[in-house]
């Protein structure tokens, strides 16, 4: 009798991503069967209550403990995790110009981690990996100065470090309201065209808001990046305090 294998990359549905595979971890913070508590996106912020992947599909029972066993098998065994991700992209699966998103929920949240992937997109060089990410800081730190040839990135704003991104020079996405704000902000919009258009198109992208109904009324009608520098005014206000921890 034969076992089915399970994969640690699964398959995008929609036609813009054909040919990408991703990996998934639970989004932003929340805490793991076994009691532990865990932030996967260190700098999220005024997203983070926006979130697509903190509600629909991704809060369904199975989907949930799925990427949460992903998280917890890169928590307690990275190497571990990191040689099986390693072998898994010599399956011929992933030859032909395949591509790999790291992450269409988490993101890079610690410099071990960053430098696990790092090793294995280069053991895997006909393979295209790419990701969205607010750890601006981190990338500065441990990717910019000798990213792998095959990776390719794009900041997303509506983070804690948005004023580390140079919106002029640097390629990054913001999410906006509708296709018109898209437009009369100058930005190109991804559409229907997958995720690729981020990394590989023009450097400024945006991504029309998720359609569930209580996330945009609670974007209410503005940008990420917009919400974000709000956030950050009523920080520096008079009298005010927040904590360090959740937004």
């Amino acid at each position: 009798m034969t076992s089915t294998r399970r994969w640690l990359l699964t398959t995008y549905k929609s036609s813009g991503d054909a040919g990408t595979f991703k990996w998934t971890l639970p989004a932003w913070a929340g805490t793991l069967p076994d009691g532990r508590n865990y932030n996967t996106c260190p700098g999220a912020s005024a997203c983070a209550p926006l979130c697509y992947a903190r509600t629909g599909t991704y809060q369904f029972r199975n989907v949930k403990a799925a990427h949460e066993a992903n998280l917890m098998m890169v928590l307690d065994d990275l190497p571990g995790w990191e040689a099986a991700m390693t072998a898994e992209l010599q399956h011929p699966r992933y030859r032909g110009g395949k591509n790999v998103r790291c992450h269409d929920a988490g993101d890079f949240y610690s410099p071990d981690y960053i430098h696990a992937w790092m090793r294995i997109m280069r053991s895997a060089p006909d393979v295209r990996f790419y990701a969205y990410t607010k750890s601006i800081s981190m990338f500065r730190e441990h990717v910019e100065p000798d990213p792998p040839a095959n990776f390719k990135w794009v900041y997303s704003l509506g983070g804690r470090e948005d004023d580390l991104i140079d919106l002029e020079t640097e390629r990054h996405v913001d999410v906006f309201p509708d296709e018109e704000a898209v437009e009369a902000a100058g930005y190109t919009s991804r559409g229907d065209l997958g995720d690729l258009i981020s990394v590989l198109g023009p450097r400024k992208v945006g991504l029309p808001a998720n359609n569930i109904r209580h996330l945009k009324t609670k974007q209410g009608g503005k940008r990420f990046s917009e919400l974000e520098r709000e956030r950050k005014a009523r920080r520096r206000a008079p009298g005010k305090q927040f904590s360090s921890g959740r937004p």
